[in-house]
């Protein structure tokens, strides 16, 4: 009877040894999905570097769009080749990845979502995961708006209709990456919806360096 309960309660303390580290890491592994890795993206990299990526495409051909404001089936093409970048579960075909800014988005606010949310996450996680969060909201909400002011370009019915929009729209696109100083104090940050995703991503690099991860 001893050697059994003392056998037993040496496994129990082996199992609690072992178990401790992995609850409080289970944050990192949500962060790992932010950054570094997922498996459904392309080359199963992290949310955050796909999202970027994808919004760097629709930059470019928002560009291409606005290049001959007198052309009107250009403004358009590219403005199909925007709206793939940002959601190809609308335009599937273009020269994107196929994941799309918004669904990478959407995935980076919901796992920085429960990497605050896990047991053991420390204050810089929970901190630093608002701001992350703040800022995914404000690149979804200003992608949507991309999405609808596309569906107005590809309606219109001549040159010097769609050329405003395709102008609204490059600007717009930009700021899904760098964000938009809405109260004028010279910085753009993560609150208010200001941030885009170079903010998110200068939020993660703050939370990873508080958790020895870079």
């Amino acid at each position: 009877m001893f050697r059994k309960t003392t056998l037993t309660l040496a496994l129990a303390g082996f199992a609690a040894l072992f178990a401790a580290p992995a609850q409080a890491n289970e944050s990192h592994a949500h962060i790992g999905h932010v950054m570094t890795m997922w498996g459904d993206t392309p080359d199963q990299q992290g949310f955050l570097p796909v999202a970027l990526q994808e919004a760097k495409v629709a930059e470019t051909h928002a560009g291409l769009a606005a290049s001959d404001p007198s052309d009107l089936a250009s403004m358009q093409l590219h403005s199909r080749h925007v709206l793939h970048a940002l959601d190809p579960s609308v335009e599937t075909s273009g020269p994107g990845a196929g994941y799309g800014v918004l669904k990478a988005t959407e995935g980076a606010h919901s796992h920085i979502g429960f990497a605050a949310g896990s047991t053991g996450a420390s204050d810089a996680v929970k901190l630093h995961a608002t701001h992350v969060s703040a800022s995914a909201e404000a690149v979804v909400a200003r992608t949507q708006a991309v999405k609808a002011l596309i569906t107005e370009i590809l309606a219109a019915p001549d040159a010097a209709t769609a050329a405003p929009l395709v102008a609204k729209m490059t600007e717009s696109v930009a700021a899904i990456t760098t964000g938009v100083d809405l109260n004028g104090d010279g910085n753009i940050g993560w609150a208010d919806g200001e941030g885009g995703l170079t903010v998110a991503e200068t939020h993660m690099g703050f939370m990873m360096e508080a958790e020895g991860l870079k």
